[in-house]
């Protein structure tokens, strides 16, 4: 048993530490790289799109109609989902509008040189995105540890199939912090931190939540995620992609970033 404990955790940090690498391939480029940042945005918008759609939103509506019935399970699907919408709206109006001088003393030096990217709006949809994914992969974490608990060969399986999901967003978190601050530290660790919830979430399960953990818990995170993620993407991510699209690059961007995720959810059946 201690040594299924062992393993279990380990994998599941494993899968969250991935967010690290992904903030790491976004960090090799240059601030006044638009067409990047562009593409970059886009990509991960399409990430976030996709995977609460397609995998996020229907894992908590299958949770939620086993746990409540088809009628319930739907409304608490749908109430979720907007929930999260809402929650993270009133969360950004409570959220400064000026940034810390200090904090983007770097960024105004590129605007000396005409760089044009100081946009305080791009820190804070970075930290939303950290925001939602440490939500998102905090449940995942103890999807991963109980799956492993129960089967180390399936829970293998799962680890490395959110491993690969989780590059893209970490590149997602890294990418409009990276182009906010200049600063790559504080964009790699903004990243690094918000994959620690999933290891994070493996602990929680293993000391508190074992008794208590039920289909419907799952359903409402999993729908209010979604909701999160979506409503980051259309009000963020896709805008500040437009402000510093070249010929289209944060459409193709959106597409990769479905691609992506598309394939790697793939390797999970």
């Amino acid at each position: 048993m201690t040594e299924n404990v062992i393993l279990a955790f380990g994998l599941t940090l494993f899968a969250g530490l991935a967010t690290g690498i992904g903030s790491l391939f976004a960090l090799f480029t240059s601030t006044t790289n638009t067409k990047f940042l562009s593409f970059s945005l886009g990509f991960s918008a399409g990430v976030m799109i996709y995977v609460s759609m397609i995998e996020i939103f229907v894992k908590a509506k299958d949770s939620l109609v086993l746990a409540l019935g088809v009628e319930k399970g739907n409304w608490a699907t749908v109430g979720g989902f907007f929930g999260g919408m809402l929650l993270i709206a009133l969360i950004d109006q409570f959220v400064p509008k000026q940034g810390n001088p200090h904090e983007f003393k770097k960024v105004e030096e590129m605007d000396k040189q005409g760089s044009g990217l100081n946009d305080y709006s791009l820190l804070k949809m970075g930290a939303f995105t950290a925001l939602a994914i440490g939500i998102h992969n905090f449940p995942e974490g103890i999807a991963t540890f109980t799956a492993a608990l129960q089967d180390p060969a399936l829970g293998v399986a799962i680890a490395i199939a959110i491993a690969i999901h989780n590059i893209p967003e970490g590149i997602a978190v890294a990418v409009p912090v990276y182009f906010a601050t200049g600063s790559r530290k504080k964009a790699f660790k903004l990243s690094f931190l918000s994959g620690l919830s999933e290891p994070i979430g493996a602990i929680v399960a293993f000391l508190i939540l074992m008794p208590f953990l039920n289909d419907v818990m799952f359903g409402v995170i999993f729908s209010a995620v979604a909701g999160i993620m979506v409503f980051i993407s259309l009000d963020g991510l896709l805008p500040a992609a437009k402000k510093y699209d070249e010929a289209h690059t944060s459409i193709f961007g959106l597409v990769s970033g479905m691609a992506v995720m598309a394939l790697s959810l793939l390797l999970i059946i």
